[in-house]
């Protein structure tokens, strides 16, 4: 169940990104010679219409290959090895990409990332209107033994209600109510089968703060339709600005720790698994964002990389040579499947131990 999870995760995210592409070649005009998953050798292929829908055997990304969009005989180096042979596909006339004006290229190039972060705010309100989050009650689950709790008679059962007098609605307005009261007598209503029993609790300090040693009862919450776009957005914004807070610390020496290759993201994915469905749907859709934005990169063989190269042209007014855009793209593509195979090194030897 766990593999099943990251292939799912992993292949939708990939097939999402693609597809964005594609939606956005096919509504400009653009003649779309194949879409496919992976790179490498074909595994299964099925041709409808001008289009071959491919399943191929590295399972590194994808690609939407256009007519007209390189030199012929040119394909970059990940596509020219996933298609032996389709150099010479016949383009019709005007449906070229090289044919589309320089906003309508952009904007195909654009669609990849831009349907990952669409797809992650969609996540994030499945995740929060349909499934619902675990949040924690004022129930207790548990007491720490020989913590103020249990030496006040508090019981697991018990439903916290009042602190000092002072109602309470969520578990952290109990926070709220105990971290900074360390030393202090508390008051503590709480609600048992009916009944209302009131405690003295004195909060012990433990990490600074204080607390009485209690858990709390997990209940699925689900959100309306309204409040699960708006916090899907929210989650969205957030993560967006965490990602470009991290690019900072990186180029500042910070943050480069954290990077995680496939094996790592699948390893993580894996754990997600084990932990909840929900937990799943909010991790695909971070990955999706991370996914959507280290492609607007200006990396060669990225969206990015071909973003910059469709923005120098409209500054400029011509393209750039095809040749040094290709030679670009090669290098980049070498150079960041080197990064992949160093990165997945590390994944592997982390995990093995432990």
């Amino acid at each position: 169940m766990t593999w099943l999870a990251v292939v799912l995760v992993l292949g939708g995210l990939i097939f999402a990104h693609e597809l964005g592409h594609f939606l956005v070649a096919k509504a400009k005009g653009v003649q779309v010679d194949e879409f496919a998953l992976g790179f490498g050798p074909l595994i299964l292929g099925a041709r409808k219409g001008e289009t071959l829908y491919s399943l191929r055997l590295l399972p590194l990304g994808g690609f939407v290959r256009m007519a007209g969009m390189y030199p012929e005989g040119r394909l970059p180096p990940d596509e020219r090895l996933a298609a032996p042979g389709a150099e010479g596909v016949p383009v019709a006339p005007g449906r070229g990409f090289s044919d589309k004006p320089v906003g309508a290229r952009m904007a195909i190039i654009a669609a990849g990332p831009a349907m990952n972060v669409f797809v992650a705010v969609l996540l994030f309100v499945v995740a929060y209107g349909w499934i619902g989050i675990p949040t924690p009650d004022l129930t207790v689950s548990r007491l720490v033994p020989g913590y103020p709790a249990e030496a006040a008679g508090i019981a697991p059962g018990d439903r916290i209600v009042a602190i000092d007098g002072t109602r309470l609605h969520t578990w952290q307005d109990l926070q709220e109510a105990v971290q900074p009261a360390a030393g202090r007598e508390l008051q503590v209503d709480v609600e048992r089968r009916g009944r209302r029993l009131v405690f003295r609790v004195t909060p012990r300090e433990e990490g600074g703060v204080g607390v009485i040693g209690v858990y709390p009862e997990l209940v699925t919450t689900r959100y309306s339709p309204l409040r699960a776009v708006g916090a899907g957005l929210a989650d969205t914004v957030a993560v967006v600005s965490g990602w470009f807070v991290g690019i900072a610390a990186i180029f500042t020496g910070h943050g480069a720790g954290g990077i995680m290759g496939p094996v790592g993201i699948a390893d993580t994915i894996a754990e997600a698994s084990r932990t909840g469905l929900v937990n799943v749907l909010v991790l695909a859709a971070v990955i999706s964002i991370n996914l959507g934005l280290v492609n607007i990169l200006p990396i060669p063989a990225l969206d990015g990389s071909r973003l910059a190269f469709l923005a120098w042209e409209a500054v400029r007014g011509r393209p750039v040579d095809p040749e040094k855009e290709g030679f670009v793209h090669f290098v980049g593509f070498a150079l960041l499947i080197l990064l992949i195979l160093v990165v997945t090194f590390h994944d592997v030897l982390r995990i093995a131990g432990g």
